[in-house]
């Protein structure tokens, strides 16, 4: 069998390709500090998250209409159905483009459209997870939160994202208790550069359904144990990892090790555009380098299925093949 895919883990700016940003840079006049596509991508070599975060919202500067979010979300759905995606749930920062002046209504109207069309236009469905950047105050994620109720917003979820070390999942258990008493699902990032124990937070003090990224979670046996017992997904990005410097190559990867222990891990591209390739490109190179079988692959996608948020007809859908 050769299922298709779940995508858990990617964030729609870090699928703004090159020649897309100096395309909305030239439509909306935003001069750019890169000679050409080449002088951009010859920056794309990072030494950790922080290093990677400091590009990553550089370029977002050329996002400033719902066009621009609308073409940026609907380029990544075509590229997702070529890699095999049938289902994507991807994350967004409002926080992002709020702070420099772009109003929200811009940015969830662009989404959204594209989001309402996904089925229609590529063969996929798809939902929108706002994520909270971590490393801002707790009171512009309550305010930012707060607006996209108010505005109704179809998102399916909230998150947590941005630079992980010295930001605990504990600052924000008030506003993800809100989200879960507003019927949200509720994600977070930990466990990527930041310790086990921000894991154990994010269950704990957050609710969180699906821990994003989790490879640290190895160095505590109590919380795999955990983590298989209640079968909590990680939705591991093993070709950010290498490009993060989280692990040294991908051939010394964990994923089989987590699999082995039972974890119930899945497998997704994080920020495509800037570290190597959409999820086909991951499979692809865990293949070469891992050694990844393909029963193994069925199981990623079969995990990725059954850990999304999609309706329980969708998932009986997609696990028929």
């Amino acid at each position: 069998m050769n299922l298709p895919v779940a995508e858990l883990h990617m964030h729609i700016e870090g699928s703004l390709e090159p020649e897309l940003i100096f395309g909305l840079a030239e439509r909306n006049a935003v001069p750019l500090p890169y000679a050409d596509l080449d002088d951009l991508r010859s920056r794309y070599e990072f030494t950790d998250l922080q290093s990677f975060l400091d590009l990553y919202f550089a370029n977002m500067q050329v996002l400033r209409t719902a066009q621009d979010f609308a073409d940026l979300t609907r380029a990544y759905f075509a590229r997702a159905a070529t890699a095999g995606v049938a289902h994507v749930e991807f994350f967004f920062n409002p926080q992002a483009h709020v702070n420099r002046g772009v109003p929200l209504t811009e940015v969830l109207d662009g989404i959204m459209d594209a989001v309402a069309g996904s089925e229609r236009e590529f063969g996929l469905s798809s939902a929108a997870i706002a994520a909270i950047l971590r490393d801002r105050p707790v009171g512009e994620a309550e305010d930012v939160f707060s607006e996209i109720l108010r505005l109704q917003t179809p998102i399916v979820g909230l998150g947590l994202d941005s630079a992980e070390m010295g930001n605990p999942p504990s600052l924000f258990e008030d506003v993800f208790a809100r989200a879960r008493a507003e019927g949200l699902h509720v994600v977070a990032h930990a466990g990527e550069e930041g310790p086990p124990e921000y894991i154990w937070q994010a269950l704990d003090l957050l609710g969180a359904e699906r821990i994003d990224h989790g490879v640290r979670a190895l160095e505590d046996p109590a919380l795999v144990a955990r983590l298989v017992d209640e079968e909590i997904p990680l939705t591991v990005c093993p070709l950010s990892n290498v490009r993060l410097c989280v692990v040294d190559s991908l051939a010394e990867h964990p994923l089989r090790t987590m699999l082995d222990a039972g974890l119930v891990v899945t497998v997704n591209s994080d920020d495509p555009a800037y570290f190597g390739g959409y999820v086909d490109d991951n499979f692809a190179q865990l293949r070469d380098q891992l050694g990844l079988t393909d029963a193994e692959r069925d199981t990623l996608a079969r995990n990725s299925i059954t850990a999304s948020f999609a309706s329980a007809a969708r998932k009986a859908e997609l696990l028929r093949g």
